[in-house]
């Protein structure tokens, strides 16, 4: 479990063995990483330092953001607009140079979310502190203000669906969050793997390294097992599962402080 890794900051020399004197290439989720979590998804915009230490490291080495949040709003809440950015757990890629780029579950499944949206809205969206927010690629069903039977009415109703659609949907559970998604073998795994190859990252001389806070970035997480290094953020106490992060940062906080260590 969580409580048996090293950290990142602390243990800084495993840190530095487990770089092996490779030059990194940054993969960060947003929410819980990049910012606190808070109530509001609307209110987790980047603050001024930590926009000021990604944009320093991004002049030093490759630095992409990975997020379960349309790709657009993460830019907007960034206020960075010369990252690469891959939004909704992956499915929506853009580059600052070659705008955006196109893999195999890039499109096909708007229909679908267009009617998933529309009837989640229709049955929980006026359940007091729910909110119903439309994705790319996905819908996202938040709790967290919802009082008990609010949150059970939400279950239920995703449940439901996951029955009904069991060949077209996928749920992915998040912090307070129902996450809707295509039945699409595609997750922040797949799009840091898809990442290395399309962006040339995949030298003898290149360590990639993954930084979340939630159960979707477990994907990536393995994905760079034996390949990079995987930072699990958040209190390794309050760690519900089993993690495939090989070191762990307590806080957003200790987020910037580790990456302006890296950018120097």
């Amino acid at each position: 479990m969580g409580s048996r890794l090293p950290h990142a900051l602390r243990d800084h020399h495993e840190f530095v063995a487990a770089l092996g004197g490779r030059r990194p290439a940054v993969f960060l989720d947003y929410d819980g990483v990049l910012t606190p979590i808070v109530d509001r998804p609307e209110d987790a915009r980047m603050s001024e330092s930590m926009r000021r230490v990604v944009a320093d490291l991004a002049t030093r080495c490759t630095v992409c953001v990975v997020s379960g949040r349309d790709r657009a709003v993460v830019q907007d809440l960034m206020g960075v607009t010369d990252l690469v950015v891959a939004g909704s757990h992956g499915f929506d890629i853009w580059h600052p140079e070659r705008g955006t780029l196109t893999h195999e579950a890039a499109s096909g499944f708007e229909e679908l979310v267009d009617q998933v949206s529309g009837l989640l809205r229709d049955e929980v969206g006026s359940v007091p502190g729910v909110l119903v927010e439309q994705k790319r690629a996905s819908v996202a069903v938040h709790y967290r203000l919802a009082d008990p039977d609010g949150q059970r009415e939400v279950r239920e109703l995703v449940e439901r669906l996951l029955a009904e659609r069991a060949d077209e949907l996928k749920v992915t559970p998040g912090k307070m969050v129902y996450e809707l998604q295509p039945k699409l073998d595609w997750n922040k795994g797949r799009a840091v793997s898809y990442l290395l190859d399309t962006l040339g990252l995949t030298g003898d001389d290149i360590v990639p390294i993954y930084l979340g806070d939630d159960v979707t970035d477990e994907d990536a997480f393995r994905a760079l097992r034996g390949l990079g290094v995987s930072i699990y953020v958040g209190q390794p106490d309050e760690l519900d599962r089993d993690t495939a992060a090989d070191f762990t940062l307590d806080s957003p906080a200790e987020v910037e402080r580790f990456l302006d260590t890296l950018a120097r």
